[in-house]
């Protein structure tokens, strides 16, 4: 045994051996020593013809899915090497194989998912120039395949999907991808697998055979080469894992990012989209906000709605048309999510019915799901919209699955499915026969005791069974001389004597053949019933896809009724126009005050670029959000909160707000804040939207004003880039671009002062901030007041070395040297936006000298500006 044990983990020198000794699955050596450590269990050993005992650790057969599930959930691989035959009737080495191998992206247990999440299992291929990307969640059946071509967009895809496990060939490992902040930042496991994986030739085959087609155009692969190949490799990854057909995986759905808004990492994680910033909690996000979704399948499906806004205007009205038909009859739609409620994970069920380890009360759970079917297929009849009609014609409501379980499957069956109890009475008239014989014989038994108590005048005569022996009669010592001499003995015991007779061995043949027979034959039929339904998985993926977006779009609708959201108009001219848009997230998590709403008015021409100066906590950074999180809403289909939009389809949105360190790659707050001004600057098109919250506040004053300024004027610029912006900023000299540069305009959070104190109206008026409020905000916050008082003192003579005069000077220099110059090349546009502040001659004080008005001045006045005109000759003098 112990030989075969080791052949068997020479095979899977990657994973943990879990090796069935009749109640235990048990492992050895390393593998007993790691599992000893992980979950912690008691490390024992076993004699086993080596010098020392080898370590063994165990667990139970019937709890295996837990220690199975944390050791996944750690990142473990393990193989199950299952008993293949009955030990009792095994001659020499019972049979044992792996059955199956358990990684993190091919976990099926119910305990280890959460069903509103997908569990995807991610490929990637990299051959130098591109990537292809494979990614499959193998208990719904979903199959995505795409390509990209540099290494951030790689990065947006693996944090749109969150894979739990990610293969990929070893060029990866080589491209220079930091793999182990990978693992570290996704919690997933991350392997290289052999070359033969990626092998063309056998990539085409095994798509091909999969799929049953001829060439790979049927699949939609005639264009993405890497992707082709990363689709083949998961699918032999998953033959090689899980050992069986994947009959599940029944489409592979090929996409490009265009066909999408395009929404990176940061993004993603600024806006809250599925999970908060912070405690990485549902609630608090976009998605708590609008899930109110009733099934398993619908919650997946409208996560993926939310990471993958469209971009297709027909497309996005298609969705609103349903949601605003769902509106105007609420009553209807209030009765399908009551159907939907009884409605269970149908793509979850399939999936263990196709990978034969559904049990009976699975199936009792899938016929009570098609019980609703055909209601909600009535319902939605009564819709006109597109989308409903084509939910509609795609609902089946598998009337003869339901069937099938209904006359095989017992109400009330037990979870096992080999001690019989399953099958229904008149299903099987040979399973009928062996019941009867097994609830008969207890008559035939009693009627034989009572017989033979009556021949042999034994008053206490009785029929007993055990499993040694089988079935006897017992007979007291008290009684011994009347046993008559046909009765043969079995068992002597202290105070009686067992018997056994011919009939009764007749009795128990017929008995105990009919009941193993019985079980034997409900096993059969139960897996008759579950391969049936397995061989219907495309009807049923179909279904269960279209219950999912009955389940969205009833719940956008609800959402939409509950929260007063308004249909958003959809346009492709470029035009966002939101009157008292606010925040989804924030409006709901408010309790005792009311949510102040806010205007936004942004185009591609004298409205691109939106400056907002205002102090901390006064609600710029909710306010921009809000801006991007209706977009998004309103491309996902949804209805948004504000009183009335107009929306710009916008392909994609890049947000910049806060700053953090990333210590662990040695990267500075400034150095992470410039790292995502360059990928925006860099990938952003004039149909973006950009959220920029406080760039440049991350270095000096003058710096960071600088690239403030110089991210504007680029951003501003139609021939560099010219995208529709929303810019907060406490630099209140950028106030001085609104007039200068074509398309900016300035904006602020409206303040009223009480004295030394502030209230935050947070309504976004026109014009710009004067002051930051700083001080009071850290008043607010419970500073010290010799704090607070010397900050007082400070600011008044800090003001006088103030720079605003000097940038509004570079702001007309810099607006008239934008105008007469020639664009050429963005890079040496770049060099001189950030050069705005080089030293210019003296001769600009002397001229600043002729100009002033001595006579209107006050002598303060004059004595400040005096002060300040010295201090910047002897600061160019040092």
């Amino acid at each position: 045994m112990m030989t075969h044990y080791l052949e068997t983990k020479k095979e899977y020198p990657d994973c943990i051996l879990f090796y069935r000794l009749g109640d235990f699955y048990e492992m050895f050596f390393e593998d007993a020593r790691t599992v000893s450590r992980e979950l912690e269990l008691t490390l024992t050993g076993k004699d086993c013809g080596l010098e020392e005992r080898a370590p063994m650790c165990g667990v139970p057969h019937h709890a295996v899915e837990t220690y199975l599930n944390r050791l996944v959930q750690k990142g473990y691989k393990v193989a199950i090497a299952e008993q293949m035959e009955d030990p009792k009737q095994a001659k020499g080495l019972v049979k044992r194989e792996v059955i199956r191998v358990v990684t993190p992206g091919t976990i099926l247990s119910d305990q280890a998912l959460d069903e509103t999440k997908n569990n995807y299992l991610m490929a990637v291929v990299y051959t130098g120039n591109n990537y292809g990307i494979a990614t499959v969640d193998i208990t719904t059946g979903d199959f995505f395949v795409t390509e990209t071509g540099s290494e951030r967009a790689l990065l947006d895809e693996i944090n749109k999907f969150s894979p739990s496990e990610l293969i990929c060939n070893e060029a990866l490992y080589m491209s220079g991808l930091n793999v182990e902040e990978l693992r570290d930042r996704y919690q997933m496991a991350v392997s290289s697998l052999d070359s033969r994986f990626f092998s063309d030739d056998v990539c085409r085959k095994v798509l091909k055979e999969h799929f049953k087609v001829l060439s790979l155009e049927g699949l939609g692969l005639g264009d993405y080469e890497n992707g082709m190949i990363a689709s083949g490799c998961v699918l032999q990854y998953l033959y090689e894992t899980q050992k069986n057909d994947l009959s599940q995986l029944t489409k592979l759905t090929p996409y490009t990012s265009g066909q999408f808004m395009m929404i990176d990492t940061s993004t993603r994680r600024n806006l809250e989209l599925v999970e908060t910033l912070r405690e990485k909690q549902k609630r608090g996000s976009l998605l708590w906000v609008l899930d109110r979704t009733r099934t398993a399948m619908g919650a997946r499906m409208l996560r993926s709605f939310i990471e993958q806004p469209l971009v297709r205007k027909a497309e996005i009205e298609k969705r609103q048309a349903a949601v605003e038909e769902l509106n105007m009859n609420f009553i209807s739609r209030e009765e399908i999510r009551e159907y939907l409620n009884s409605v269970y994970d149908l793509e979850r069920l399939l999936g263990r019915i196709s990978y034969k380890t559904a049990n009976p009360r699975d199936l009792l759970a899938f016929k009570t799901s098609l019980s609703m079917l055909p209601h909600i297929k009535r319902l939605l009849n009564e819709f006109s919209c597109d989308l409903l009609k084509e939910i509609h014609e795609e609902l089946d409501p598998l009337e003869d699955l339901y069937d099938l379980v209904d006359r095989a499957i017992v109400e009330e069956p037990p979870i096992t499915v080999r001690e019989g109890g399953i099958i229904k009475d008149g299903y099987s008239e040979e399973a009928d026969q062996y019941r009867k014989a097994k609830t008969e014989g207890k008559a035939w038994l009693a009627e034989l005791e009572s017989q033979e108590r009556e021949k042999t005048g034994i008053k206490n005569l009785k029929i007993k069974f055990n499993k040694v022996f089988g079935y006897y009669f017992e007979v007291t010592n008290s009684f011994k001389e009347l046993v008559p001499d046909y009765f043969i003995r079995k068992q002597t015991l202290t105070n009686a004597e067992r018997y056994t007779t011919d009939r009764l061995k007749e009795l128990e043949d017929v008995i105990m053949g009919a009941e193993d027979r019985l079980y034997t034959l409900e096993y059969e039929l139960f897996c008759g019933v579950r391969d049936q339904i397995a061989g219907e998985v495309v009807r049923i993926q179909g279904t269960a896809k279209a219950i999912a977006g009955a389940d969205v779009f009833t719940a956008l609708s609800a959402v939409a009724m509950r929260n007063n959201y308004v249909k958003p108009k959809i346009n492709e001219r470029g035009v966002i126009h939101i009157r008292n848009g606010r925040h989804p997230v924030v409006e709901k998590m408010m309790r005792d005050d009311l949510f102040v709403a806010n205007d936004t008015y942004l185009d591609n021409g004298k409205n691109r670029i939106s400056v907002i100066t205002g102090p901390n906590m006064a609600g710029k950074s909710t306010y921009m959000r809000q801006t991007a999180l209706i977009v998004l809403m309103a491309q996902i289909g949804s209805f948004v909160p504000a009183d009335e939009a107009n929306i710009g389809i916008c392909d994609r949105i890049f947000t910049r707000v806060g700053a953090s360190d990333d210590l662990a790659s040695g990267q500075s707050t400034f150095m992470v804040e410039m790292t995502e001004v360059a990928n925006i600057l860099r990938n952003a098109t004039k149909n973006s939207l950009l959220v920029l919250d406080e760039i440049g506040r991350g270095t000096s004053t003058f710096d960071g004003l600088s690239i403030a300024w110089a991210v504007i004027e680029h951003i501003s610029n139609p021939r560099l880039l010219g995208a529709k912006t929303l810019f907060a900023t406490h630099y209140h000299e950028l106030t001085e671009l609104e007039g200068t540069i074509n398309g900016v305009n300035n904006y602020c959070i409206a303040v009223k002062e009480q004295g030394d104190d502030i209230v935050f109206l947070r309504k976004i008026v026109k014009g710009g901030a004067d002051k930051s409020y700083g001080i009071q905000v850290a008043k607010l916050a419970g500073v010290p007041d010799s704090v607070i008082q010397r900050a007082k003192e400070l600011v008044e003579e800090l003001s006088s070395a103030d720079i605003t005069a000097h940038a509004r000077e570079i702001a007309q220099m810099s607006a008239s040297s934008v105008q007469h110059k020639a664009v050429a090349k963005p890079d040496e546009v770049d060099l001189n936006q950030m050069s705005i502040f080089d030293t210019v001659k003296d001769d600009d004080i002397i001229k600043e000298l002729g100009d002033l008005e001595l006579s209107t001045m006050t002598p303060i006045d004059a004595l400040n500006t005096l002060y300040r005109l010295q201090t910047r000759l002897k600061n160019r003098w040092q």
